[in-house]
């Protein structure tokens, strides 16, 4: 026997474990059907639901009637025992979410991203953060576990975020998120989270293999492979915005401002080095230096397509530019990943209802491969979504390994 299995505790613990997974996934039962569900003997189910439900883990919902024997009481996840808090850091928004364990929103706070230091940034997440858990009606400190979206990706060994052009410098934001909020921290890439977001409640739902790719003030990927989220040896998997693109801008030499670019320099960049290639030419701002090139004195990616959708006629064409390079990069994605389907999302990429045409006319264009490609529903919470559901995990995981000593 494993020496492990024969610790009486950890036992329990699993035990505990493989009830509350139960109830989790299919709602409220009785003892005698979490038995019959989990194999495990009626004494067993009795006694992990009594230290459950002295922990406030799991609680009594009603009773069953009307069937032979006596009336059966049905127990349930206590979900308001525990919270936890998603938080998406955009470059013009960020949004914080506290949920319970069953990753309903409790409270919701999205505020504008007026930082201009990554001090500032810190601070004002910390301040939107204690707003939503106000209105949850919990105090902050008792959040377990807290999983913000970023751009970058993030080093836990150096503590520092890579490839992230977009946010405010110094590169010193991991250090001070975690001093700002003061709980069980992670920090993932934006748009890995958006994928997650995506498995559990989008487009991706039910989905094995399929890629998320979000096109808006930056470009990136999110891929979901055998069900499970895929981020490569050093987390870069999906950094699609340093694929070359077919029109690529001059090369340059690494950018001689310093890494701390403030937000209107980063708005009208489009250094391949900094930002990649694809993205200079893809990304919001990239559309819209493409709509001034034509002549549209337009502050927006959302004013060029508005523009397009009423008819303009050089806002068109840059729309259909666009999708050509979007349908481009999607025959690359196709290629390399294969996927079910690949969902787009993003301030630029949702508007397949106007890019679809020239994204598969690309397409088709470019071979056999025809992914099936579909635009996000979430809007603006994807990442929201997708950090609520990693922390609700890992607060599992962080209950359990309490309950084990």
């Amino acid at each position: 026997m494993r020496r492990d299995l024969a610790n009486p505790r950890l036992l329990r613990v699993l035990n505990e474990r493989r009830l509350l997974d139960q109830l989790h996934e299919h709602g409220p039962a009785s003892r005698a059907d979490l038995a019959k569900s989990t194999g495990l003997s009626k004494p067993t189910v009795s006694a992990a639901l009594a230290g459950l439900a002295e922990d406030g883990l799991v609680h009594l919902v009603g009773e069953v009637s009307g069937r032979p024997g006596p009336v059966s009481s049905l127990y349930d996840v206590n979900a308001a025992s525990t919270h936890v808090a998603g938080i998406d850091i955009g470059r013009d928004w960020i949004r914080v979410a506290v949920a319970d364990l069953r990753g309903t929103f409790a409270g919701r706070t999205d505020g504008r991203n007026t930082a201009r230091t990554s001090a500032e940034l810190a601070a004002l997440v910390g301040e939107l953060a204690r707003a939503a858990a106000r209105e949850a009606e919990v105090e902050w400190r008792s959040i377990t576990c807290a999983v913000v979206g970023s751009p970058g990706v993030y080093d836990p060994v150096r503590g520092g975020l890579d490839f992230a052009p977009n946010l405010p410098g110094p590169p010193d934001l991991a250090d001070r998120l975690h001093a700002a909020l003061g709980v069980d921290l992670v920090i993932e890439n934006d748009i890995n989270l958006a994928a997650v977001g995506e498995h559990v409640h989008g487009a991706g739902r039910g989905k094995a293999n399929f890629a998320l790719v979000s096109i808006g003030t930056g470009v990136g990927m999110g891929i979901v492979i055998n069900g499970e989220l895929y981020v490569g040896a050093r987390g870069a998997a999906g950094e699609v915005s340093y694929i070359p693109a077919a029109e690529d801008p001059p090369a340059s030499a690494p950018p001689a401002v310093p890494f701390a670019q403030d937000a209107d320099f980063l708005a009208h960049d489009g250094d391949p080095f900094t930002h990649g290639a694809t993205e200079a030419a893809t990304s919001a701002p990239g559309v819209v230096r493409a709509a001034r090139a034509a002549g549209l004195e337009l502050e927006t990616a959302r004013e060029v397509f508005a523009a397009a959708a009423e008819g303009n006629e050089a806002a068109r064409s840059v729309v259909e530019a666009e999708g050509r390079r979007i349908g481009g990069l999607l025959v690359a994605v196709a290629a390399v990943l294969d996927p079910e389907v690949i969902v787009l999302s993003g301030g630029v990429g949702r508007n397949l209802d106007l890019l679809g045409a020239s994204v598969e006319r690309r397409i088709a264009e470019l071979g056999p491969l025809r992914p099936r490609v579909v635009a996000s529903a979430l809007g603006d919470s994807g990442v929201l979504l997708g950090a609520v559901a990693h922390a609700k995990a890992r607060a599992w995981d962080l209950i359990f390994d309490a309950r084990k000593h």
